[in-house]
């Protein structure tokens, strides 16, 4: 099969602990209207790798076929000319542990590939990585591209607080709210010193921020100028929202600086309901009557957990 193909395909790898499961999958329906329990996941949609927290590597498929031969027989049309590169074989994939390819043998393969690539390998700074991987019973070739950590970046901000989503969290947060950015304009506002914000802005989501506690606000301005990132951030109530957005993502305030009576809470979801289609609710308390009495629907939901503390992601349109 030839790499001049209609749709282009890409396969995704995931790495997560038990504790994020359930985020890493909502994350993955959200990114790619798919689940895979095998932490491999074959798609048409084409992602960033360093969007997602857990996304660990992405194949962009050349070839394709029933065995390796068919690899080794595709690869010999590949021209890099001057070009040096390298082939990685993919540890992650669906094969059972009684078929597991070991070690030794990865290597064996990626050299019996490299050998029929004309053009030099080089293991350490290669012009061109590809990668090679099995799933579903069949083998896959393609330009390879790992992903970057860039929320470890934003670990430690300036301002912080202890009861703020972790980076990661924040990161899949954002994915889940605006899976496809392009045209999608977004809106925190409870925004706090501003993580979602943080993450959602250094992935070029157009987003804004709002906050009813000033010193929060002046910290989230801070922490988004600290990694070099542009986003307005304004102080105020919910109430006072004009705009209309298409997505709202809602960290339902708790901490020691505010003190949310349910009332409250049912007012900010009312309010995203008048200037928001869909709205993302992050809460540490049941509160699905709460959503529906302020006229959402429930579209999918997962809980994030650290030791014994979990908080609800709930995706509402």
């Amino acid at each position: 099969m030839n790499n001049h193909r209609r749709r282009r395909e890409f396969i995704y790898t995931y790495a997560c602990s038990g504790e994020e499961l359930s985020l890493c999958l909502m994350e993955m329906r959200s990114l790619f209207g798919i689940e895979s329990q095998s932490n491999i996941l074959k798609s048409s949609t084409e992602i960033d790798p360093s969007r997602s927290p857990f996304i660990k590597e992405r194949i962009e498929v050349m070839y394709e076929g029933d065995d390796l031969s068919e690899i080794l027989t595709q690869v010999e049309h590949i021209r890099l000319y001057e070009s040096t590169f390298k082939v990685i074989f993919v540890k992650i994939n669906d094969l059972k542990e009684t078929e597991k390819i070991e070690y030794q043998e990865r290597r064996v393969i990626e050299r019996e590939i490299g050998w029929r690539i004309e053009a030099e390998a080089d293991v350490h700074h290669p012009d061109h990585l590809f990668g090679v991987v099995t799933l579903g019973g069949r083998w896959y070739f393609g330009k390879y591209r790992k992903s970057e950590a860039i929320w470890l970046h934003h670990l430690k901000k300036p301002r912080e607080y202890s009861t703020a989503l972790s980076t990661r969290v924040a990161r899949a947060v954002a994915n889940i709210a605006v899976p496809k950015p392009v045209g999608v304009r977004a809106i925190d506002p409870c925004c706090g010193i501003g993580t979602v914000l943080v993450e959602a802005l250094s992935m070029g989501i157009d987003i804004v921020g709002r906050d009813i506690n000033p010193l929060v606000t002046s910290g989230s301005r801070e922490n988004i100028a600290h990694f070099g990132l542009k986003g307005d951030v304004t102080t105020g109530p919910i109430s006072d929202v004009s705009t209309n957005y298409d997505v709202a993502i809602i960290d339902m305030p708790y901490n020691l600086y505010t003190h949310a009576t349910p009332e409250d809470q049912l007012s900010i979801l009312r309010h995203a309901r008048r200037f928001a289609n869909k709205v993302v609710v992050i809460t540490i308390e049941t509160m699905d009557q709460m959503i529906e009495e302020a006229g959402f629907e429930i579209t999918d939901r997962c809980l994030a957990k650290k030791g014994s503390f979990s908080r609800q992601i709930i995706v509402c349109g």
